[in-house]
């Protein structure tokens, strides 16, 4: 038994088919079945149900092959180890940003690594959670930087808490209510609110401070992942942003943005992490990643 007949039997039983199987492999059909028949020899038993075109595990074949993937994923894991310890400072920081991180990190993270690591690559995903996570399990990214309060907790994730940011409302400067010096919550809702969407942790939060109508199934008019359009159309007309203070923090300091003073003030925040998949062995590259977000995600 070899780890290359493992996974020729994973192949075979995800494709369901020994052509399709020999095809993904770069096989001929017949080597394939050699190897599945000599694996199967070792054992004593057989493991694939041939039924015409259509091949299925038998009940011993299901059992080897949940052990066949943890194999060669530790076997992969292995290769893939020595091959980081190779690399040190280069090779690829492949990244999923949150809205808020992504805000906070995308275009500072690609302006720093630039000049300092060139032999570093940065490859960065947006998009939902959902989808991010997704990525990650798939191994199309190797960390996402993202809004705890959006990550439902499982067991082959490893979320690793960063920093709470102060949330608030947002305006531009010439703003009608820019001037007030406590903004009543029925104020606010006169105008768009633009922000991304929320986890039902801060939607219950801003429920309890400003009732019902806070609610942002109801509130919130201008729905985006990206922070940057929220902001730019905040800029731009009298929508209200709901968000991360320190995303518009460029635009509150050049006066061209500024904070509401809400009465009651909003009393929420970004919490931000660091997810990783379980057993999957980081890459010294990653470190870069890893001190640059600490240094740079703060209100």
């Amino acid at each position: 038994m070899n780890l290359r007949q493992l996974a020729h039997l994973t192949a075979l039983a995800e494709e369901g088919s020994f052509s399709r199987a020999a095809e993904r492999l770069h096989l001929t059909q017949s080597a394939l079945s050699r190897s599945v028949q000599t694996l199967e020899d070792e054992l004593g038993a057989r493991l694939i149900d041939r039924a015409g075109k259509r091949s299925t595990l038998t009940p011993l074949g299901e059992a080897v092959l949940a052990r066949a993937r943890r194999i060669t994923l530790e076997a992969a894991e292995i290769q893939r180890s020595a091959e980081l310890l190779r690399q040190g400072e280069a090779g690829t920081i492949r990244v999923g940003l949150g809205s808020g991180p992504g805000a906070l990190l995308m275009t500072p993270l690609l302006a720093h690594v630039a000049p300092l690591y060139p032999d570093v690559r940065v490859a960065i995903a947006r998009g939902s959670t959902d989808l991010q996570v997704q990525q990650l399990r798939q191994r199309e990214l190797d960390a996402l930087v993202i809004d705890a309060r959006r990550m439902a907790p499982a067991p082959d994730l490893v979320i690793e808490p960063l920093t709470e940011l102060r949330a608030g409302f947002v305006s531009r400067a010439a703003h009608p209510l820019a001037a007030q010096a406590a903004v009543r919550f029925d104020d606010l809702l006169r105008y768009p609110v633009a922000t991304t969407p929320l986890s039902d942790e801060v939607a219950r939060i801003l429920v309890e401070r400003y009732g019902p109508r806070a609610d942002p199934a109801r509130m919130g008019a201008l729905v985006c992942e990206d922070v940057g359009s929220l902001l730019d159309t905040v800029a731009q007309t009298d929508a209200i942003f709901l968000g991360v203070i320190a995303a518009a923090r460029s635009g509150i300091d050049a006066g061209q943005l500024a904070e509401l003073r809400l009465s009651p003030p909003l009393a929420a925040g970004a919490r931000f992490a660091y997810v990783t998949l379980a057993g999957r062995t980081e890459a010294p590259v990653m470190q870069v990643l890893r001190r640059f977000v600490a240094e740079r995600l703060r209100d």
